[in-house]
Formats: structure tokens, C-alpha cells, sequence
């Protein structure tokens, strides 16, 4: 594990024990920081149901607002994601950026709410603004997903990425090396990693993928393998 991302293990741990909460906690992140505090030490809350980022927290639930991205025209995931980064804010400071009903939301903490609600004003070439909705707006709301069915000669993470999104195996390297593929929400770094049921990856530009499993072989021993993409 790389030092940075142990030292925002260790300072998440910290917030606890002195009886904060955290920020938002990504998945590679909740695992290890729970390891290292006792059961009665903490509670997890989650914004909605099968959210991907959760806030730990001692005794208050933390105060959470929900946002709609206003803007007329269509947005990207990728680009809003990236305008965040812009700002110069850390991962852990916004929650999950949610597409539902042809709108865009995302969770922030109060702390830091004024300071993107203030600044976050383009994604891409659009101009956009936040709009505080109520919380209770995405009640209804349940992860999207395709699912798909693809032949493929390995289960190597590289020549997976390659069939799925249409690029060659060389390429998928390439974006693997470059750090534009996040496994299991950490930055992949060896390009022969076969796949496991369940894992989750990011290629940038191409979008969030599932894989499910292996469903047969076919005479030729190459893969029939199951997938589903974030939508």
C-alpha cells in the first residue's frame, strides 16, 4: 500500500478515536479503516442504499446536503467527476455522483458544501450550478446497470478491457500504465491481473464495469464471461 493512501487510512482512524466522523469513504478505504478500530467504536452511514462512498461517524449522524447539478444540456460522469478535481478537493470530499431520471445529484458535508456550491460552476463546456434538493429525492433511486455477455481469450484484465470497449489490447496497456484504470477503487498498476468475480473497475473516459463471472468456455477454450457496466 502505497504511503499516501496509509496515511489517509491512519488520519480516518484518528477522526474516530477522537469521536469525529470522516469524510466520504471510498470502498478500498472502509475496509482498512475498520480493521484498525473496534466494532463499538463507530457507525457507518450510508447516503442511499448500494452507495459506493459511506461516512463513519461516533455519536451524530453527520450533517449531509444532496445536490442537483443544474444544467441544459447533457452531462458525463468522467467530466463532472473531473471539474470536482478542479477545484482541488480531495475524493473525500464529495459523496457518490448520482445519475437518476435524466438528473445529476451529488452528496456533500456541510463543511465543505459552500465552497463547491460557490465554485463549481463549468463541467466540461457547460455551465452548470447546484441547486439543494432534499435528501429524501433519492429514495427511489437503485444503481443502473447492462448487463453483457462477451467472448474473450483471458480473463487478463487487459484483454478484458480491450473486447469491452473496442480498443486494442495495446492501448488497454497503455491506460493501465498511464493510471486511468482503478481496480476495486485503486489505481491498477499490473496490467495481467486476472479478473475476479466481483471486482469492480474504472477505465477513464469509458466508464465503471462489474465483472460478474466466467458462464462457459466454448471449444476453442476461449471465455464466455458476464459483465455488467455502471449506466
Amino acid at each position: 500500500m502505497a504511503k499516501n493512501e496509509m496515511y489517509e487510512i491512519m488520519k480516518n482512524v484518528e477522526r474516530i478515536r477522537k469521536g469525529y466522523y470522516t469524510n466520504f469513504i471510498p470502498p478500498n478505504y472502509l475496509k482498512q479503516i475498520c480493521n484498525k478500530l473496534f466494532k463499538d467504536e463507530f457507525y457507518i452511514y450510508y447516503p442511499y442504499k448500494d452507495c459506493d462512498k459511506v461516512i463513519l461517524y461516533t455519536h451524530d449522524i453527520p450533517h449531509i446536503s444532496l445536490y442537483e447539478i443544474v444544467s441544459y444540456n447533457s452531462l458525463k460522469h468522467s467530466d463532472i467527476l473531473g471539474s470536482l478535481f478542479g477545484l482541488n478537493i480531495s475524493n473525500e470530499m464529495f459523496g457518490d455522483i448520482v445519475i437518476f431520471d435524466g438528473k445529476y445529484y451529488i452528496y456533500l458535508i456541510d463543511d465543505i458544501s459552500q465552497f463547491i456550491v460557490d465554485n463549481f460552476k463549468m463541467v466540461g463546456r457547460n455551465y452548470v450550478s447546484l441547486r439543494e434538493v432534499p435528501l429524501d429525492t433519492l429514495n427511489d433511486y437503485k444503481r443502473q446497470f447492462e448487463e453483457h455477455n462477451v467472448v474473450v481469450s483471458s480473463l487478463r484484465i487487459d484483454t478484458i478491457i480491450s473486447r469491452i470497449v473496442g480498443i486494442s489490447r495495446n492501448y488497454a496497456k497503455d491506460k493501465i500504465s498511464n493510471g486511468d484504470v482503478l481496480l476495486n477503487y485503486t489505481i491498477l498498476e499490473n496490467t495481467s491481473y486476472l479478473l475476479k468475480p466481483g471486482d469492480i473497475f474504472s477505465i477513464r473516459k469509458f466508464g465503471k464495469y462489474k465483472f460478474i463471472g466466467v458462464l462457459n468456455k466454448t471449444k476453442k477454450d476461449n471465455y464466455i464471461i458476464s459483465y455488467c457496466k455502471y449506466i
